[in-house]
Formats: C-alpha cells, sequence, structure tokens
C-alpha cells in the first residue's frame, strides 16, 4: 500500500521541464499584459496630475497631489470667450489652462453615440438579411456577389475618400451626421456580411428546410431559427460596428466641418493644435472618450472570442 502511494506522489510530482514551461508563459503574459495595459494605465494615472507633473523627470505613475480640474473642464465649463489675451495670463505648468475647444466634447461624444447607434442598426439590417440570403440561398452569382463584398475591404479608406465625398456632396449631406452614417455604412457592411456569412453556412442546411417544411416563409426563418442561433456572431458584429463609428477619424475629418456635426476624434485632435497643448486635459478627454467603448465591451466580453470565430471550423 506505501508503495503505491510513494509511486502516486512521486507522479504527481511535477518534473523541472513543466516548471520551466509554467514560468515562462507566466513571464511572457506578465510582460504583454504590461506592454498593453501600461499606456491605458498611463492615460489615467496623468489625468489626475498636473501639466508639471506630466513633464517631471522621471515621471511619475501615481499622482503626487491629485486634481480634477481637468475633468471639471469637460464637465462644467463655462461659456464664456477664451482668447489669446485671457489664456495667455494662464501657466500651462498650473493644471488650469482650458483649451478653447473644451465645451464641444461632450456635444461631440453625443454625436459620436448618435452616429455609432444608428450605423449598428443600419448595418444589421442590411448585413443580416445579406449574408442569409448569400449562406443559403443558392442563386446565380452568389459566389460573384461574396467576392464582390469582401473585395471592397481591400481597398483602403483613404482612397476612398474622393469618391466618398462626391456622392456625399452630389446628396447635400456635407457636415451632417448622415454623412458619417452612410460612408461608415459602407466601411462596416463587407465585414458584417463576411462574418455572418461563415457562420450561416456553419449551421445544418436541414434547420432551413425544417423552418420552411413548418411553414416559415424565408424571412421567418431569419426571424425565428438563424438569428436566436448566431447572437454570438451578431455580438462580435455590434461591437466591431460600433467600435469603428466611434474611433473613426479620416472620414469625419473630411465631411464635417462645424462644431454641430463633429465626432469625437475631431474635437479631441483640435485639443493639439490650440495656442497651448494641455496633456493633462487632453489625457482626461481621453479617459471620457474610452469609456463608452469600454463598457460595451466588457458586457459582451463573453460573445467576442466565440462571435469572431464562429464558422471557422465546420464539420
Amino acid at each position: 500500500m506505501s508503495t503505491k502511494t510513494a509511486g502516486h506522489r512521486y507522479r504527481k510530482r511535477p518534473r523541472l521541464p513543466d516548471l520551466a514551461h509554467q514560468l515562462a508563459i507566466f513571464v511572457a503574459s506578465v510582460i504583454l499584459l504590461t506592454y498593453v495595459l501600461a499606456p491605458f494605465a498611463w492615460l489615467v494615472s496623468s489625468s489626475f496630475q498636473t501639466e508639471a507633473e506630466i513633464v517631471s523627470v522621471p515621471p511619475h505613475w501615481i499622482p503626487h497631489e491629485p486634481t480634477l480640474e481637468n475633468f471639471d473642464a469637460i464637465f462644467f465649463y463655462g461659456q464664456e470667450e477664451v482668447t489669446y489675451e485671457s489664456r495667455s495670463t494662464v501657466d500651462p505648468a498650473s493644471g488650469g489652462y482650458i483649451p478653447s475647444t473644451a465645451k464641444d466634447l461632450l456635444p461631440a461624444m453625443w454625436n459620436s453615440f448618435k452616429v455609432a447607434i444608428a450605423v449598428v442598426i443600419l448595418n444589421l439590417l442590411v448585413g443580416v438579411p445579406a449574408a442569409y440570403a448569400m449562406a443559403k440561398i443558392r442563386f446565380k452569382g452568389r459566389n460573384a456577389s461574396v467576392y464582390t463584398i469582401l473585395t471592397t475591404r481591400v481597398i483602403p479608406d483613404i482612397a476612398l475618400v474622393v469618391p466618398f465625398f462626391l456622392v456625399i456632396k452630389n446628396l447635400g449631406l456635407l457636415d451632417s451626421l448622415w454623412a458619417l452614417i452612410l460612408t461608415y455604412l459602407a466601411i462596416t457592411v463587407p465585414f458584417t456580411v463576411f462574418i455572418l456569412v461563415g457562420y450561416f453556412e456553419s449551421l445544418p442546411d436541414d434547420l432551413d428546410k425544417a423552418a420552411r417544411i413548418d411553414g416559415c416563409s424565408r424571412f421567418q426563418a431569419l426571424i425565428r431559427v438563424f438569428i436566436p442561433l448566431a447572437v454570438p456572431s451578431l455580438v462580435a458584429v455590434v461591437l466591431f460596428t460600433f467600435l469603428t463609428s466611434w474611433n473613426e477619424f479620416l472620414l469625419a475629418l473630411m465631411f464635417t466641418q462645424t462644431q454641430a456635426a463633429q465626432t469625437l476624434p475631431i474635437i479631441v485632435a483640435s485639443f493639439t493644435s490650440d495656442f497651448t497643448i494641455s496633456f493633462s486635459f487632453i489625457n482626461a478627454a481621453g479617459v471620457v472618450a474610452v469609456i463608452p467603448p469600454v463598457i460595451v465591451a466588457l458586457m459582451f466580453e463573453r460573445y467576442i472570442v466565440s462571435g469572431l470565430t464562429a464558422g471557422a471550423v465546420k464539420g
């Protein structure tokens, strides 16, 4: 009995190569996490620092004198006119410097939110039926349609600026949120179709046939059978669409000129073109800007990996 117990304990004892392998994985994970999270940690930390603390040498991660002045400037900024003369008396190193466009940050965030929500909804309304049709309906030109849609994602966005601009101008939509909504749909719908076609094709055709035998139309089969099964992929599509619309800069810069239509990335970028650059205020604005996408990602985190890999392997 004692021999068996000793043998059992011997087999349980980890070997040196296994320990070295686990240690290497642990060290690599720590390095990767540090590389990924360090910039975000510095962004949050510096948003509570004054300008003098941010530029101090050596830099420090924990603010010596935490301040909320940067966030006060975002949420409680006055409507008084800011000129060069009035700002020349302010020392940027004190942390009290306020960019002239500070009052536009929250309206721009609201614009970004409206654009992102509209793009998500319209993207699903267009992309889901298209993906279902290409995956489950056999028609002439089906493969050509799939490849044509996917080919549009190979073209860099900057190459589409001039065609987009001419279309938006002829439609009379320049400097409006609809200009951004339409152009973002052109960017996100191909990705939606690509993800959902692969997922719908991985589902058995017998589901579609059974729904049709039970009296469902194509639309009813999509709504009652395939959409409930495609929730992980739909969540991945929603996240991609929302984040793309929220973060997009180039097209928003080209198609909007006034504060009424400008989105968050444009306003944040304007903070760097003022009379004086306040890094502490810019970092506070960055913290405010990343809160909505972080919340959305955390809400649907468990669907992200499964949604992006759904339909990748058939069998």
